[in-house]
């Protein structure tokens, strides 16, 4: 736990899921800059509304200080609403002291204030935008922050083309805003953000929404493993973990027609391109489609399958702890005879950490850079 101290009060945080490494912390400047910006404005009598908060450092503050006043919180990220619910316990707060909204729903305006921590995708940066402007108020002001090595310039022109002129902080403790006031006259032009391409070997369109994995094209580790995945797995639950636009996933239902397909991201934009994708490639079959923290809320030995292209990354924070966490997971979710299938890149070296939960790691395929491993136990 570590202390964050803002212009609405100290807060004590943790990341979620909880860290060993002791240079991660739940919060960065960029948020107490935002606050303290936020502080600055003139109140307001309707609810802040903040997007992309990674920790909940930006709700919890806000609903904190203002309790009357219940901040919204709007996020793709079922990880985020942990943080969230976690930060908020920390801190002596109500669960429902926040009222949160997933990326597939749209924010519940009005709103005259709204703080944003820029997104890694520009896409789905523009997305919130695009969807966000009606729900403001005429003299609504936005607030976008981020570290000064992670903003990217099209973020501000992506704010002018939405919401309207803004303007850029100086830096402070390597942080920067951008503020933009509402122009009630602008008429930005609607855009499809939406991307598909083939999954390779078939007919099927893999449809992409903002923000999601892997979006302008399929990624070299996933197209080595659908080369590798089985058949004769009829009537056994196959569980896409991780599950993107669901490409691993549609494969291995293609291959095992009776089997029961389970589509898992911490992502609600994955989770509903992979419902799209499933149920345009199998029209009245059924499946599975959580949004969740890996594999924690499945019963132990109820798969006989699992698909996984981990991610090597949350937020900015480069590692491969959300790897081990998802392989011990897999290993209480599958059965006796169950087994992992997993890519990634050759220096990440999963086949040594995959024995800290499996008895058998054997290698399936491999090029230059990636390396297919089944692990059972």
């Amino acid at each position: 736990m570590q202390t964050c101290t803002t212009a609405f009060g100290s807060l004590e945080l943790e990341r979620y899921p909880v860290t060993d490494n002791p240079t991660l912390q739940a919060f960065d400047t960029a948020d107490v800059y935002l606050l303290q910006t936020l502080a600055e404005q003139p109140a307001a009598d309707l609810p802040v509304l903040v997007i992309n908060d990674h920790f909940g450092t930006l709700a919890c503050a806000l609903a904190k200080a203002s309790p009357q006043h219940k901040p919204h919180s709007w996020s793709d990220s079922e990880l985020s609403r942990l943080a969230l619910q976690a930060n908020l316990a920390n801190n002596g707060l109500a669960a429902d002291a926040v009222h949160f909204i997933d990326s597939q729903q749209p924010p519940q305006g009005p709103y005259q204030r709204v703080l944003i921590r820029v997104p890694k995708s520009l896409t789905l940066l523009e997305d919130q935008l695009a969807r966000l402007r009606e729900h403001l108020t005429d003299d609504a002001t936005v607030i976008a922050g981020a570290m000064v090595k992670h903003l990217p310039h099209a973020a501000g022109d992506l704010l002018a083309k939405h919401i309207g002129p803004y303007q850029a902080s100086l830096a402070w403790k390597k942080a920067r805003l951008l503020t933009a006031a509402l122009d009630p006259s602008l008429t930005p032009a609607k855009t499809d953000l939406t991307t598909s391409y083939p999954l390779p070997g078939g007919d099927e369109e893999l449809i992409n929404l903002p923000g999601v994995f892997s979006r302008e094209k399929l990624d070299n580790g996933t197209r080595l493993l659908l080369e590798t995945l089985p058949t004769g797995l009829d009537g056994q639950r196959i569980i896409d973990l991780g599950c993107g636009n669901g490409a691993l996933g549609i494969r291995a239902a293609q291959l095992n027609p009776d089997a029961q397909l389970v589509f898992v991201d911490e992502s609600h934009a994955a989770v509903a391109s992979a419902r799209l994708n499933f149920s345009r490639a199998f029209p009245g079959r059924s499946a599975e489609f959580v949004v969740c923290d890996g594999l924690t809320d499945m019963a132990a030995d109820s798969a006989g399958l699992v698909l996984c292209n981990p991610p090597f990354h949350q937020q900015q924070a480069v590692g491969d702890e959300a790897a081990k966490r998802l392989f011990a997971q897999s290993s209480e979710v599958l059965d006796a005879q169950g087994s992992l299938m997993v890519v990634g890149n050759r220096h990440l070296g999963y086949h040594v950490k995959l024995r800290a939960n499996f008895d058998k790691v054997e290698q399936l395929a491999a090029n230059p850079k990636f390396v297919v491993l089944k692990a059972s136990h």
